[in-house]
Order: C-alpha cells, then sequence, then structure tokens
C-alpha cells in the first residue's frame, strides 16, 4: 500500500480526542492517557498533511487529503494531492486506488491485520506500553524538539518487533491534554513519514458505504487476497 501503511496505525492514534484539563499530565502518566484515548475512540474525521523525506536524495514529497476511521478497523483514506488516491480497509476486503493510473490493488483484510507493529492498531490490539519502548530522553531529542518548536512533550517510540515500514516513531503530546499532535516515523532506510492532523471531529455519524469500494470501469485490478 506504497506511503500510507507505514504511518495509519500512529495516525489513529493521533486523532483520538478524550480531554484532560488541568495540570499538565505527569510524563510517566502518558502513555496510559494515550492508550485510554485510543481505547475510547469510536469514530473520527480529521484532514492530513503527510510530509514524506527521502534520505538519499534529500526530496520531500507533501501529500494531503482526509481520513475517516469507525471502531474496530474500519478505515477510508483519500490523498488529493499530489496524486488521487483511496486506501479503503473494509470489513473483509482492503482496497488501495489510484485513480490517475487507473489501478487498484485488493487485499484480505485478515491478512494485513496479521501485522504486529504496522496495523496492529487498527485492530484494537495495539498497546503502546506493550508494543514499544518509550523514551523521554535519548541522543538527538532536543533537535526533534527544535524542529516541531511547538512546546509538544516528544516522546520516542521504538517497536519491540521492528518492521521494515517502521523502525522508530516520533510523537509531539500536548502536556496538559494528553492529546497526541505530530508524529513522525523513520524506516529501515532512514526515510521520514510526518503526520499532521487537523480539523479533527470525533464521535461523528459515518456513513457506511464509505468503508466499501468498488472499482470503476476499465481499472486494472492486481489482486493480492492470495497474498497473505
Amino acid at each position: 500500500m506504497r506511503k500510507i501503511l507505514s504511518v495509519l496505525c500512529l495516525a489513529l492514534v493521533v486523532t483520538t480526542s478524550s480531554a484532560f484539563a488541568g495540570a499538565p499530565i505527569p510524563m510517566a502518566d502518558l502513555p496510559d492517557a494515550i492508550q485510554k484515548k485510543y481505547d475510547d475512540m469510536g469514530t473520527f474525521t480529521a484532514s492530513f498533511v503527510q510530509e514524506l523525506t527521502n534520505v538519499s536524495s534529500g526530496e520531500v514529497e507533501i501529500r494531503n487529503g482526509s481520513i475517516w476511521f469507525k471502531q474496530p478497523s474500519l478505515v477510508r483514506w483519500e490523498t488529493k494531492m499530489p496524486e488521487k488516491e483511496i486506501l479503503v480497509l473494509g470489513p473483509e476486503e482492503a482496497w488501495d486506488y489510484f485513480e490517475d493510473e487507473g489501478l487498484a490493488f485488493k487485499y484480505r483484510v485478515s491478512g494485513l491485520l496479521d501485522s504486529k507493529t504496522i496495523l496492529r492498531f487498527i485492530s484494537g490490539q495495539a498497546n503502546i506500553k506493550e508494543d514499544f519502548y518509550i523514551k523521554t530522553q535519548w541522543e538527538g531529542a532536543d533537535q526533534v524538539r527544535r524542529k516541531w518548536g511547538k512546546g509538544y512533550v516528544i516522546l520516542q517510540l521504538t517497536p519491540k518487533e521492528p518492521e521494515p515500514g517502521m523502525v522508530q516513531a516520533y510523537i509531539g503530546v500536548e502536556p496538559d491534554t494528553g492529546l497526541l499532535r505530530q508524529v513522525m516515523i523513520v524506516d529501515f532506510y532512514g526515510n521520514g513519514n510526518e503526520i499532521r492532523l487537523s480539523d479533527v471531529k470525533t464521535s461523528v455519524d459515518i456513513d457506511p458505504k464509505l468503508f466499501t469500494f468498488t472499482p470503476p470501469k476499465g481499472t486494472q485490478i492486481e489482486d493480492n487476497t492470495q497474498a497473505y
């Protein structure tokens, strides 16, 4: 699924928005606060900006679009620019459609959700403290803080079972609410994948049809349902 699935799990965590008011949340309690937000989430919609950095060439690609989510694992992710792409995880089938290429990839959702790290958040099986080693201080922490520069508490997450698409992650948390606002994921090759969400709305009604997909007539279909 090209560039989307490597950030989708943490993108879902970013959107959870149960409120914590008052004094800053103690650092030791942040992982539990984040986990509770995800566990309590039913639905959400949001706009996103995704920044992809190729470490070897130094090239940066900016993508934007919208996302819809419904527990336990229904997702629609539409990239509008620079390339139109629709990713749909339905009850049984997953589709990744590229309009400009007239190409669609088909997958079994159950196969995709077998991932130990990348997609466990979608299935509701993930636990931040169980699946990641968490650090608040590490070599290079100040550099990340300067880059983001928004007063967030920055946590480094190292998957206990790394996968090529994610060997390291960094999350920015609002210190007084526990709300995650920014995520950066680094893959095996050192490429950066950063996402920022806005206009987040939770507990909203979402048309179930958004989680189904029928390729337009003439679309070339690559069926990968037997590959997992």
